[in-house]
């Protein structure tokens, strides 16, 4: 086991250039300064310290491990912090989120973040997953919640969510309870989301995958007016029922049976650039994560009601 202790001792004995100003520094003996040390080394099998008469000296493996040292210590008093204070994080979060997020469940984590942390201030910024992940990448932002995962260096990814997707229609515009073929669907425009989302390209190589040649696609940034072509009867629509319950429920809008391949699950995840500075991402985050988790629940046990009435 290694004691945060002599990791805290090296630390500054490292940083202060010798035994004797450490001592000084943490309120004790030069003799259990070199106790500690001593200790730390045998834990790891290595030497930290090149010891002289003028002081100490690390070694190249000292100070390859001082930064994780520094990184341990900082991380301890993180959570000292949090403990004494639960309004401790302040500042802005710049947080960008997809439409999705938006008309599920962000309004639930805002009102939480306000609730714990009213001294933090969120910047938010609602955009397509493609852009989103531009603007974490540049810095922008700070935090994403995106259809993910971000597979670029130092990137964090946290699963948040996954939804279905499916083929929404405006009943009546095809045969009630039955298999509809994608040449009967792709007599109208197919409504989804943008044209650079995974949706769109998905959606795009399954109706080439069924040799429709020339299929006229509408890709749209915004969910609500996705939702509201479908309602006109402009076409069908793909894209996830999860916030479509109110129109599913009143009879606007119907899910349909098509004869084609599975369509995948979308899936969103929490992403942050790791370094200095994202403590706030990943607080955020854990609490994103139990929100979703709890929303998806919610749905589960009301479609589950519904099933039983």
């Amino acid at each position: 086991m290694i004691d945060l202790r002599n990791i805290e001792t090296f630390f500054w004995a490292a940083t202060l250039g010798s035994l004797r100003a450490a001592s000084e520094k943490l309120g004790t003996t030069q003799p259990a300064v070199s106790q500690r040390i001593a200790a730390l080394e045998l834990a790891l099998g290595v030497k930290l310290f090149d010891r002289a008469a003028r002081g100490v000296r690390l070694t190249a493996k000292g100070q390859e491990l001082l930064a994780h040292a520094e990184q341990l210590i900082q991380a301890r008093n993180d959570l000292i912090q949090a403990a004494r204070d639960h309004t401790a994080m302040t500042g802005r979060l710049n947080l960008g989120v997809a439409e999705t997020i938006v008309q599920t469940w962000l309004p639930t984590l805002i009102a939480e973040i306000h609730g714990a942390y009213p001294n933090l201030t969120l910047e938010i910024e609602v955009d397509t997953s493609e852009m989103l992940q531009s603007h974490l990448m540049s810095r922008k932002i700070d935090l994403a919640f995106l259809m993910g995962p971000v597979l670029e260096p130092r990137v964090e990814n946290r699963p948040l969510c996954t939804y279905p997707l499916a083929w929404i229609a405006k009943p009546g515009l095809y045969p009630a309870n039955e298999n509809i073929s994608l040449d009967t669907i792709s007599a109208l425009p197919v409504i989804t989301y943008g044209s650079n989302s995974t949706p769109y390209r998905q959606v795009r190589d399954m109706l080439q995958r069924y040799r429709i040649s020339s299929p006229r696609m509408y890709g749209s940034a915004s969910l609500s007016m996705i939702a509201r072509m479908a309602l006109d009867g402009i076409g069908t629509a793909v894209i996830t029922p999860i916030f479509l319950g109110a129109e599913l429920d009143r009879g606007e809008l119907e899910i349909l049976k098509v004869d084609a391949g599975p369509l995948k699950d979308l899936h969103f995840t929490a992403s942050w650039i790791e370094g200095p500075g994202s403590h706030a991402a990943r607080v955020v985050t854990h609490m994103a994560q139990q929100i979703a988790q709890n929303s998806a629940g919610n749905v589960l046990a009301s479609r589950a009601d519904e099933a039983d009435t």
